[in-house]
């Protein structure tokens, strides 16, 4: 059996994008080989093929993020695992690709049924979401929030989520974002005609609860002004921080990191230093996981299970084959997307009704 995959061979732009075949991957001790039926393209896999992201890989390497797939073959040693069963994962890097075998542990249970495209989405934008809404800045029912890019894969999470958590939002788009950030419940603000911080206060006083800033550098500090005493700005992505310097084949990403850390730390001092007790709290999906392990997949089912019950609806922007993922890095490139852009391989099985899911491996 053949397997279809997107390599980078060097760090630069969407012409490092390369698809090869090769013989399908076969699973080591404890790994359970997926046959992908969607992997999400975001802004962390453009990062990598340029060589800038943390988590960039030695070239060559192949991209995404998330996947969901369904079990194909189970290695030795799996408990709990059957082939046919449709799970997620988020491998970080690899997704791009027909076939990919990973550690059971990796994997959580999709309920049969879902659109393959839609529950990817969840795995990268609606965790991020949902652990910086409920976990980092701890909002609740009333308050206020701004959330930038709010028309994008994460910001269209954020506004579902907080709605469904009763939260007064705002969010920063630009003119061709503003319905469908009003759709989905919270006032636009168009960043390219108006000064967010202005008309924060003119339209909340005292300003707000939180800020969602995935952009970084000196905006963190600007996103600081729209708090209310007490706030906080969730720095994450920290886009303008790591590619500041645009494209880099000498500098690979783990070193960027160091420069975007800094930058980071002195925003999070200067919150504990000055009056206001207005904070900078930094958020990386990537670092939670690690760190707490339980917390991702619990979060990603209690997700599952909303997308389950149709209480939150993914935006898909574009679905593309999986041999087009140069055209669909560069239409996210270009930004200005709305909602998220999905590689899918199988567009006829995409609602995979397959056997009821039994937990993927352990926590």
């Amino acid at each position: 059996m053949r397997n279809t995959r997107i390599i980078v061979t060097h760090y630069g732009g969407p012409d490092a994008l390369r698809v090869i075949e090769e013989e399908c991957p076969e699973p080591k001790d404890g790994e359970v080989r997926v046959r992908v039926l969607a992997a999400g393209v975001s802004l962390p896999d453009i990062m990598a093929r340029e060589g800038v992201h943390p988590e960039t890989p030695p070239v060559p390497f192949t991209p995404g993020w998330d996947l969901v797939g369904v079990v194909d073959r189970v290695g030795a040693g799996v408990p709990g695992v059957q082939p046919g069963q449709m799970v997620a994962a988020m491998p970080i890097h690899g997704a791009y690709a027909g076939f990919v075998c990973l550690p059971h542990h990796e994997l959580v249970p999709v309920p049969p049924g879902l659109d393959a495209a839609e529950a990817v989405c969840l795995v990268l934008n609606y965790i991020t979401a949902y652990q910086m809404m409920h976990r980092s800045a701890k909002i609740g029912p009333g308050q206020r929030a701004l959330i930038h890019g709010a028309a994008g894969g994460v910001g269209t999470a954020l506004l579902q989520l907080g709605r469904l958590a009763g939260l007064e939002m705002y969010g920063t788009c630009s003119s061709r974002g503003a319905q469908t950030v009003s759709d989905l419940g919270g006032i636009p603000i168009d960043y390219q005609h108006q000064d967010f911080v202005k008309e924060i206060h003119r339209r909340t006083r005292e300003g707000v609860d939180v800020v969602f800033d995935p952009i970084g550098g000196a905006h963190l500090w600007h996103s600081r002004k729209a708090l209310r005493p007490g706030g906080r700005v969730v720095g994450y992505g920290l886009i303008s921080s790591i590619r500041g310097e645009g494209l880099t084949s000498s500098r690979p990403g783990r070193r960027q990191r160091f420069r975007g850390t800094a930058i980071f730390a002195l925003y999070i001092a200067g919150g504990w230093v000055l009056p206001g007790r207005r904070r900078v709290v930094p958020y990386s999906i990537q670092t939670l996981k690690r760190l707490k392990p339980a917390w991702f997949r619990q979060d990603l089912l209690a997700l599952l299970d909303l997308l389950r019950q149709q209480k939150i609806k993914p935006l898909i922007a574009q679905r593309f084959p999986l041999a087009e993922a140069r055209q669909a890095q560069e239409l996210l490139g270009k930004g200005g997307v709305t909602g998220k852009i999905v590689l899918v391989h199988d567009e006829s099985s995409r609602r995979f009704a397959g056997p009821a899911a039994s937990p993927a491996g352990h926590e």
